[in-house]
């Protein structure tokens, strides 16, 4: 079988078309895969800095709390009168 030499200029001008655009889709997927992995690691590292700093001020969260809760505490001993009473056994 014989190709005229037009229509096989015309072949080779889409075959090298078809290569070109298949480099280009390739580097296209490639910048998307690049793309997903930046953005899942990106949210890896918010993560763990979140988890990482309630991790090392737990200790300062917890002794404020303790904190607050025996004021509380005293608070509420001296508004249910236990501060009067000893004030009135320590003037006798």
């Amino acid at each position: 079988m014989k190709v005229d030499p037009e229509s096989r200029e015309l072949l080779q001008k889409t075959y090298t078309l078809a290569e070109e655009n298949n480099q280009i889709l390739h580097g296209i997927r490639r910048s998307q895969r690049i793309a997903s992995l930046m953005r899942a690691l990106y949210w890896l590292i918010i993560l763990a800095i979140t988890f990482g700093s309630f991790y090392l001020l737990q200790p300062y969260i917890n002794k404020m709390l303790d904190l607050y809760n025996s004021i509380s505490g005293a608070e509420q001993k001296l508004n249910s009168g236990s501060l009067q009473d000893l004030l009135k056994n320590f003037g006798n």
